[in-house]
């Protein structure tokens, strides 16, 4: 590994991957449209390819010359009017690059996937792992169908004779997460708007660890075998309680019930169809409420030497940042 293209270099996980791969020593490029925000890797030593992975004669120029690439590049939505443009990107410019790595010979992918391509636990309470079957076609989401489908073009190139491998990360906090994402959590938090906590639970790494992952499957990832690069997994309880004790905030006091989950998101729902914006909460997004989203990342311990930072430092650190950046 020598040469290195990061397709979605600019976003959240993307940028944190460049930076640790300059501090090594490698020669990265970073792929990125005309209008993308490049102030996460402002004043990194990359070199800039300006393209678009749903370009698919283009994006060739672009891995030619790369022993590695990093696909990192996804649209994130649980929002119905913007699946087309969703899944364009996650599946479609997934399928691209997959041609674009065989046709030029690229030594080794590693493709960003998603705990949402995984199925949940089938005991709840439990933990799923890279062989659990998917099984969230019922909930009617589309942001984990188009990761599935994403994965799906990975495996199709691997029987071409592509070396692939795949991660999937829980949901990532860390610096960088200015779209709060999966920081959402400690935004709410640190603004006292937690009251109400859903049942269920999740599993939340920092994104070191999984930049730390994605290197380390590059490395020594097995072709074809996907790698769970999970954190800890919590009950929404612990994880808002957790939180709330490092910001200083009062915990949520009372376990929302699933109706008024489900009910306020549909509400939401119509707030958007009648806006025509995408909403801070949707019915997509509550699909999985009250599940236990538990996740083992055992094999990527085992095979990658992947380690794990508490969540309590991670939210920690995650939110010096925030404070830094006056993002909180």
């Amino acid at each position: 590994m020598k040469n290195i293209l990061i397709t979605g270099g600019t976003g959240f996980i993307g940028s944190n991957l460049a930076a640790a791969l300059v501090r090594r020593g490698y020669s990265v490029s970073v792929l990125h449209r005309t209008s993308s925000d490049t102030s996460r890797i402002n004043g990194l030593n990359v070199r800039h390819c300006l393209g678009d992975v749903l370009d698919a004669q283009g994006l060739r120029a672009h891995v030619r010359g790369h022993d590695t690439v990093f696909h990192a590049a996804a649209m994130i939505s649980f929002w119905k009017p913007r699946h087309a443009a969703m899944f364009d990107v996650n599946e479609n410019g997934t399928r691209s690059v997959v041609d674009a790595c065989l046709a030029e010979g690229v030594e080794r992918l590693v493709h960003t996937s998603s705990i949402a391509a995984i199925g949940y636990p089938a005991v709840q309470g439990a933990t799923a792992d890279e062989a659990s079957p998917y099984n969230w076609q019922n909930r009617n989401n589309g942001y984990k169908e188009s990761k599935r489908r994403a994965e799906s073009e990975v495996m199709n190139g691997v029987r071409r004779g592509l070396n692939a491998v795949i991660v999937n990360p829980g949901v990532v906090i860390g610096p960088g997460d200015t779209a709060f994402n999966g920081g959402a959590i400690i935004r709410t938090v640190a603004h006292g708007l937690a009251l109400f906590y859903p049942a269920g639970g999740m599993n939340v790494v920092y994104v070191n660890d999984v930049v730390e992952g994605m290197i380390a499957a590059a490395l020594r990832g097995a072709p074809g075998e996907r790698y769970i690069l999970g954190g800890e997994n919590l009950t929404h309880r612990q994880a808002f309680t957790i939180t709330a004790q490092i910001t200083g905030n009062r915990p949520p006091f009372l376990r929302l019930p699933l109706f008024g989950v489900t009910f306020g998101a549909r509400l939401f729902d119509l707030w958007g169809a009648l806006t025509h914006r995408e909403p801070m909460l949707t019915s997509e997004l509550v699909s999985g409420a009250g599940l236990f989203n538990w996740y083992s990342s055992d094999k990527a311990a085992r095979d990658l030497g992947y380690t794990v930072t508490p969540f309590r430092d991670a939210v920690r650190q995650t939110y010096e940042w925030y404070k830094d950046n006056h993002l909180v």
